[in-house]
């Protein structure tokens, strides 16, 4: 399959793309309206709620808006490399748990459950406490690829 079937077929069976799929992807973070799925060789994640969509999709617009800076990005429709979408991804999640629950932990057990918490101690999304999360992104380390023999040990 090339790329761009496949990118055709993934929205005709996900129309409601989690917008933070890298994250759940890279098993940092997990939510509870998310649906994974396979599509050839690659996993995909969808949402099973509207309203949870549109509030993530506010708050990742907000984070890659903020995290320019942090990623040392001056072109603001400049398209986002992967390790950069998942430090903000990440470092972001990992920076509002942070906030809204006080403990540093390095994954995030339910997104929706945080993004939800967070509404209700900061009252609307921008008004959390976007000055600290970026510190988390600018800190965010992206866990190195293993590297492995033809004997599948690690080099």
């Amino acid at each position: 399959m090339d790329e761009q079937q496949y990118k055709s077929t993934y929205q005709n069976i996900n129309p409601q793309r989690c917008v933070f799929e890298k994250a759940i992807n890279s098993r940092v973070c997990n939510c509870s309206k998310a649906c994974r799925f396979n599509l050839a060789d690659r996993e995909g994640v969808a949402c099973n709620s509207s309203i949870s969509l549109n509030r993530c999709s506010q708050l990742i617009e907000i984070l890659r808006k903020k995290a320019r800076f942090a990623l040392q990005r001056t072109e603001v429709n400049q398209a986002l490399a992967h390790a950069q979408e998942i430090k903000i991804q990440n470092g972001g999640l990992l920076g509002l748990q942070f906030q809204v629950r006080e403990i540093q932990q390095e994954s995030v057990n339910d997104i929706d459950c945080l993004i939800s918490d967070a509404e209700n101690m900061f009252n609307k999304l921008d008004d959390f406490p976007y000055s600290q999360i970026m510190q988390v992104i600018s800190n965010y380390q992206i866990r190195k690829r293993r590297r492995h023999s033809k004997l599948g040990k690690e080099k």
